[in-house]
């Protein structure tokens, strides 16, 4: 008997296996291989949308929409391999739609995972609170272009190639709105040094 992959899904926690195979199985219409994905990938989806949006609301709306619309066109993705830029490009569309279409909130609630390791010291609690209230402040005061580059970049590590496809611009054009958000954030976090 060989230890061979099986041609049937594997049970939880079985076989971790890599997007592209993932995907091949959802297009071919295995569900469970697409509940993998979307659990593999809701969370930095949803932080990218929070983070662009500013509302949670907002941000599950576009990141479910994005993981129905995936299902729906998985047909039309040429690549398996490019499934998670393709999710990037449509979340960050998405955003930047919302974004255009209304006035942005200002009260972010920025992921709380820095404030984690503070715990039991309330001072070092307060001072990051206080530097996460600084840093959506700064975010905010960004472009939803250079914020959506921003974050793409800083906290998603996207390449720049892969922020150029996923905002419609040239590398030439995300470099540069990075710059301008690098420099405009550090001058206001320049305190918090």
């Amino acid at each position: 008997m060989t230890t061979s992959a099986r041609s049937d899904a594997p049970a939880a926690g079985e076989t971790v296996l890599d997007d592209a195979t993932l995907v091949a199985r959802a297009r071919d219409g295995e569900i469970r291989a697409y509940e993998q994905l979307v659990l593999r990938f809701q969370g930095p989806m949803y932080r990218l949308a929070l983070r662009m949006l500013g509302n949670k609301g907002d941000a599950e709306d576009v990141v479910q929409e994005v993981f129905l619309i995936a299902w729906r066109r998985l047909d039309q993705l040429q690549e398996d391999a490019a499934f998670v830029g393709w999710l990037y490009r449509m979340t960050t569309n998405r955003c930047l739609n919302v974004i255009r279409a209304r006035k942005p909130v200002a009260d972010v609630e920025l992921d709380l995972r820095e404030s984690e390791g503070s715990a039991g010291r309330p001072d070092r609690a307060a001072e990051t609170s206080a530097q996460m209230t600084a840093l959506t402040g700064a975010l905010d005061q960004l472009t939803a272009e250079q914020r959506a580059c921003w974050l793409l970049r800083e906290v998603h590590g996207r390449s720049y190639e892969e922020i150029a496809k996923a905002i419609g611009a040239t590398t030439t054009a995300v470099r540069g709105r990075i710059a301008r958000a690098r420099a405009q954030l550090a001058e206001v976090m320049a305190p918090w040094r």
